[in-house]
């Protein structure tokens, strides 16, 4: 799809009825006072510039919160469950926040918003966490246990599942990066950290089928971070190269686990995981820009290659968002047909920006929208739109700096307010009805 097809000149998408429309949190990032868990331990020795602390207070204030989206014409909401309030100490279980949890889908669901449930959301307890967390097969076993109390609890009460939330970001951030706990930079421990999460889902999708109920039946995915990978120097075969690799590691190996049940980490392993195979109902998708790559040295904290700064794409980066990154709708398109192959539903589970001017937020949220909505038109099977994210939240290693809310939280007061892009979304998700944004 190019370029020239996002014009003004071209008709309305519209969406169908009983299209999932809504907006993604996460636990850490708004409930606040997720002391038990690795990132907490991170803030704590002062490996980020600020702490979660109390975040935006969704613990106490999630009532409001669901308020504002039910006034913004939300039909659903897709949040995280915290493993280490509800496992704080190795195999010392607490009910309360489990039954936190089981008022939160009931309040959902008492507002008429369907509610979709994350399980791991980037913060491990840090009981495990101590023992080497993801890269510790052990985890695997714990990680189901902790799903078996959950999914006991909703029984009956939640539909759409995702597992673990971006797990080749998660790898990539905290086994490659290095810049989420614990810090690794190491390729070897990066590819088991992704096999044990490939077990870890593929343990949680029977849990969870096996807790269905015949009214609420399991719609079981990951929320996957479809990256686009494009080379530095189109001409340039080694760039070409670079990003094939990168693709098929970061979206393709995992993919394939999960539904044919077999796992090539080049270089390291080829691994058959009959377990894992078929554990995927539908695609959750998070979708936030291109990543340009080049040849070079590699090595720590590089899966191929290196990226690339954008600075000399002035021809094919022409906006960037508040991150610093590369804004391209027409990418979305291509990646939901690429998709399309699985023969599967697919849901947006995360797309949205942080924008210094609103009005800018708001044409990156339409334009992308507007994408899928062409994507529709082609083809493509979708089941929904989660915008992120529902308000303004701690960024991770970035803070309260980045803001990504269509509702602004004033964190010295928890005050909340809708932004006009929050409220022109909403009119979207009232009508089942988009123009194209220039």
């Amino acid at each position: 799809m190019a370029a020239a097809e996002f014009s003004g000149e071209l008709p309305p998408v519209h969406f169908p009825p009983g299209f999932l429309w809504g907006a993604a949190a996460a636990a850490h990032q708004v409930e606040g006072g997720n002391i038990h868990n690795d990132w907490w331990a991170w803030e704590q020795a002062g490996r980020v510039k600020e702490s979660s602390g109390r975040a935006c207070e969704h613990w106490t204030r999630y009532p409001s919160d669901f308020d504002l989206a039910v006034s913004l014409n939300h039909r659903a909401h897709r949040f995280s469950v915290e493993w280490s309030r509800i496992e704080p100490k190795e195999g010392e279980w607490h009910d309360e926040p489990v039954q936190h949890y089981v008022e939160v889908v009931d309040a959902l669901r008492k507002r008429n918003l369907e509610p979709i449930v994350t399980l791991h959301h980037f913060t491990t307890p840090q009981w495990i966490a101590s023992q080497g967390g993801w890269n510790n097969p052990k985890i695997v076993d714990a990680f189901g246990r902790y799903v078996e109390r959950v999914a006991k609890a909703l029984k009956g009460r939640v539909r759409f599942w995702a597992t673990i939330n971006e797990p080749m970001v998660y790898v990539n951030m905290h086994y490659l990066e290095g810049i989420g706990p614990p810090g690794v930079r190491d390729l070897r421990q990066a590819f088991r950290v992704t096999e044990h999460m490939i077990q870890a889902h593929a343990l949680a999708y029977k849990i969870l089928h096996a807790h269905a109920t015949p009214d609420m039946p399991a719609k079981v995915s990951i929320a996957m971070h479809a990256g686009f990978f494009v080379p530095c120097r189109p001409w340039h075969p080694l760039d070409r190269m670079v990003a094939t690799l990168t693709d098929q590691v970061f979206n393709v190996a995992f993919i394939e686990a999960i539904t044919e049940g077999r796992w090539i980490a080049p270089g390291i392993a080829k691994v058959r995981m009959p377990q894992a195979k078929g554990t995927l109902d539908y695609l959750g998708v998070n979708y936030y820009g291109r990543q340009f790559l080049r040849a070079g040295k590699g090595g720590p904290g590089q899966w191929v290659g290196q990226g690339c700064n954008l600075d000399h794409h002035t021809r094919q980066v022409t906006e960037r968002t508040g991150m610093g990154w590369d804004v391209h709708p027409q990418t979305i398109y291509h990646i939901l047909l690429r998709w399309k192959r699985l023969g599967l539903p697919m849901f947006i589970l995360e797309n949205g920006t942080w924008m210094d001017d609103d009005a800018a937020r708001w044409r990156y949220i339409a334009r992308h929208l507007y994408a899928v909505g062409r994507a529709m038109q082609a083809g493509a099977n979708m089941l929904g739109y989660c915008v992120w994210s529902l308000m303004d939240n701690f960024e991770w290693a970035h803070g309260f700096g980045p803001r990504f809310g269509i509702i602004e939280v004033d964190y010295a007061t928890q005050e909340r307010r809708i932004r006009e892009s929050g409220r022109k979304l909403g009119e979207v998700y009232r009508t089942n009805r988009l123009d194209p944004t220039p």
